[in-house]
């Protein structure tokens, strides 16, 4: 059992950052590959980036490459997105999710929301104009 908690949404005004958390405990957080998916009101979820157990692969979306970064300290049990320069088609909910099925594996996980056997609640990003 893996408890994912988001933390780190709020309002901010277009142009500026913010720092997501997705802190984990239960399991062995650190073998894990996790990602970044968002839904905005009335939209599908979106997968927004992934990352490897160890931090060394990575995916992102296209929509957000060079504008959001994915990192991990397993020490922490925490991954992080940071998100720069953000627009109001930012705004959604941001939940991160666990793919405890292949323990160490040195490739991303991916952008299909079924890879993923665990979720976090979320948390909302607001943008305003």
């Amino acid at each position: 059992q893996v408890q994912l908690v988001e933390s780190g949404g709020g309002l901010v005004q277009a142009g500026g950052s913010l720092r997501l958390s997705c802190a984990a405990s239960g399991h062995t957080f650190s073998a894990y590959a996790m990602g970044w998916f968002r839904q905005a009101p009335g939209k599908e979820r979106e997968f927004v980036v992934a990352i490897s157990w160890s931090g060394g692969s990575t995916y992102y979306a296209d929509s957000v490459k060079g504008r959001f970064t994915i990192s991990r300290d397993n020490a922490k049990n925490t991954v992080y997105l940071h998100m720069n320069s953000l627009k109001p088609e930012h705004t959604a909910v941001y939940s991160c999710a666990a793919d405890t099925g292949h323990p160490f594996r040195t490739v991303v996980s991916g952008d299909d929301p079924d890879a993923y056997d665990y979720w976090g609640q979320g948390t909302q990003v607001t943008v305003s104009s």
